[in-house]
C-alpha cells in the first residue's frame, strides 16, 4: 500500500479512448491540465485513493522479452524525459485502444498522470498513474436566466472511485517494476491487466495467500455449498481463515490435515486445487508464508450466512468456526416436508 501525504501532481492529461469493434475513433490533448486550487484538491485524492489499502502488488510480463511489454517501455519514457509525457501519453491511449476486441469494452475519458512524492515500503518516489473513467454520472446544474434559477442535468465524472487503474512506480525489486492495479468495472477479467497492462502478481507472500483464499472461497462455492449445503461452506471458510490466523506459514498438506474430517473431502479439495490452478494459469505453492493484511482484507469479503427461502436469514460468525457444528443442526421435516435448522444458545443478545 502507498501513503499519498506527500504526494502531488506533476503532469496530467487527458485523451479519450474509443473502441474499434463499433469504430469510435480515439481523441487526444496537445495540452497538459492545469488545475484550479479546487479541480487540484479533488482530483489528487480522487486518483490516488484505490491504491491506499492495496496489499498486492504486481510486475511486468511478456511471453518473449519483459524490454516488448509497451506499458512497460512507454513508462520508462516517462520517466527518463519529461519531455516526453505529452506524446507518450498518447501512445498508451492507442495501445489501449488496441485491446478493444468486443463490443462490451467500453469507451471513456483516459487521465495519464506523473505523480511526484510517492511513498511505498519507506521509500519515496514518483509513479505514473493511468486511469480510466468508463461511467459518467447525471447530476442537476443549476444556472441564472431571466432573473430565475431553473435546472439542467448533465453528465460527468464521479469523484467517489475510478473505474480502472493503474499506478506504476519508479522503483523495482527483483522481479522488476512495482505496480499496483485497480478494476471497479470487472466486466472482462482479461481486458485491462492481461491486455492492456501485461502484468502477473508478485512472487510474495501477499500474492500466495490471496490465491489460496481465492482457492478456498470457490472451493466452497462450487463444491462444499453445492454438495454438503451452507453451514458446510460457511464451517469450511471459517476454519480457513482461522488456521490462516493462527499459522505464520501454511502447509497444504497440514491445512487439509486440520481442515478436513473426511479423506473424501481432501481428495475433492486437491482436484478442485488442479483444475484451479489450470483456469487461473498458477502454481499455488505447497508452503508459504501468511500475509496477514491480505488475510484481514480477504476476511472482510467473506459472507458467512444462509439464507432461506422462508425470509429468514442465519448470520454466523466466522471468528467462531466451531460453534456452527456445535450449535446448529439441520434437519428434515417429514410432516412439513421441508428442511430446518435447529439452534442452541443460552441466553438471547
Amino acid at each position: 500500500m502507498i501513503s499519498r501525504r506527500n504526494a502531488s501532481i506533476a503532469k496530467c492529461i487527458l485523451h479519450k479512448v474509443g473502441n474499434k469493434f463499433n469504430s469510435t475513433k480515439n481523441a487526444f490533448s496537445e495540452n497538459e491540465i492545469h488545475f484550479d486550487e479546487a479541480s487540484y484538491d479533488l482530483m489528487l485524492p480522487f486518483l490516488l485513493r484505490p491504491f491506499g489499502s492495496a496489499v498486492q502488488s504486481y510486475r511486468f510480463n511478456h511471453h518473449a522479452d519483459i524490454s516488448l511489454n509497451e506499458i512497460n517501455t512507454y513508462s520508462s519514457q516517462i520517466f527518463t524525459d519529461d519531455d516526453a509525457f505529452i506524446e507518450t501519453s498518447k501512445h498508451i491511449v492507442k495501445h489501449l485502444f488496441e485491446q478493444s476486441n468486443s463490443a462490451q469494452i467500453k469507451t471513456g475519458d483516459v487521465l495519464v498522470v506523473l505523480f511526484e512524492g510517492i511513498e511505498f515500503n519507506e521509500i519515496t518516489t514518483n509513479a505514473l498513474g493511468i486511469f480510466k473513467i468508463e461511467n459518467k454520472v447525471n447530476f442537476f446544474q443549476t444556472y441564472l436566466e431571466n432573473n430565475s434559477y431553473d435546472v439542467v442535468v448533465q453528465k460527468g465524472i464521479s469523484s467517489k472511485k475510478v473505474d480502472k487503474g493503474c499506478l506504476i512506480l519508479n522503483q523495482s525489486d527483483t522481479e522488476g517494476r512495482i505496480i499496483l492495479s485497480a478494476d471497479n468495472n470487472n466486466y472482462d477479467a482479461h481486458y485491462w491487466t492481461n491486455h492492456f497492462l501485461n502484468i502477473k502478481y508478485a512472487d510474495d507472500a501477499n500474492s500466495h495467500t490471496q490465491q489460496y483464499i481465492a482457492l478456498c472461497k470457490d472451493f466452497s462455492e462450487d463444491v462444499l455449498k453445492t454438495s454438503y449445503g451452507n453451514q458446510e461452506q460457511n464451517n469450511f471458510l471459517a476454519k480457513t481463515i482461522d488456521f490462516f490466523k493462527d499459522h505464520e506459514t501454511v502447509n497444504v498438506e497440514t491445512f487439509k490435515d486440520e481442515i478436513f474430517e473426511e479423506d473424501k473431502h481432501k481428495t475433492l479439495f486437491d482436484d478442485y486445487k488442479k483444475s484451479f490452478e489450470s483456469e487461473m494459469d498458477i502454481v499455488i505453492r505447497n508452503q508459504f508464508d501468511v500475509a496477514e493484511a491480505v488475510v484481514k482484507k480477504e476476511k472482510k469479503k467473506i459472507k458467512t450466512e444462509i439464507k432461506l427461502d422462508t425470509n429468514i436469514q442465519i448470520k454466523l460468525d466466522i471468528d467462531a468456526p466451531e460453534a456452527s457444528s456445535e450449535y446448529l443442526e439441520r434437519g428434515y421435516d417429514e410432516e412439513k416436508k421441508m428442511h430446518y435448522y435447529k439452534v442452541f444458545f443460552n441466553a438471547e443478545g
